[in-house]
């Protein structure tokens, strides 16, 4: 019995060292192609009524050019009765080119964010492909979010953060499976 679960640990040992291996590399962008589903629950601090949300999500990330493209769906419910919530669903698309530094890119047509609508960059660190935008509002101030899908044995999971002038004002933690390359 003693050999048994000597042997049992020396495996988990094993797996869980191949495992933090794994997290502890990079992967290539190609990593990320494909699209992927699944849901996430958003809590908010600029809603009494909606505090908490499901999302539903759609991500496809292919290759485009030198660099590749995002396309993200989601079904928002935080608006309406917060008994029968309004789905609201809203998509959003960028292409990303390679800068110089290795796995940071710039979102093709991200130049100036004072003139720009949206000013956008993304960079690959470990398992996690980081999505920035910026917006600078017309009174100057800003809206930041943050996008980090990582990919895990089990599929890839998403946090994301929206800040208004430097304030939280909504995350949003999901999960999602790969459902085609």
């Amino acid at each position: 019995m003693t050999r048994l679960r000597i042997a049992l640990v020396a495996v988990t040992v094993a797996a869980l060292l191949g495992g933090t291996a794994w997290a502890q590399s990079t992967v290539n962008i190609a990593a990320f192609y494909g699209k992927w589903s699944g849901s996430a629950i958003s809590e908010s601090n600029i809603s009494i009524n909606f505090q908490l949300t499901a999302r539903d999500m759609d991500i496809e990330v292919r290759p485009a050019g030198t660099g590749f493209t995002v396309i993200w769906t989601t079904v928002l419910r935080q608006s309406g009765n917060p008994n029968a919530p309004t789905a609201e669903r809203r998509s959003t698309e960028l292409s990303f080119e390679p800068t110089s530094r290795p796995n940071v890119w710039r979102a093709v047509g991200s130049n100036d964010p004072l003139i720009d609508e949206r000013f956008a960059w993304a960079r690959l660190t470990k398992q996690t492909l980081t999505i920035h935008t910026l917006v600078i509002r017309d009174d100057g101030g800003y809206d930041m979010q943050i996008y980090d899908r990582a990919l895990k044995p089990t599929g890839m999971e998403l946090e994301f953060t929206a800040f208004r002038d430097g304030e939280e004002r909504r995350t949003a933690k999901g999960r999602l499976v790969k459902v085609a390359n």
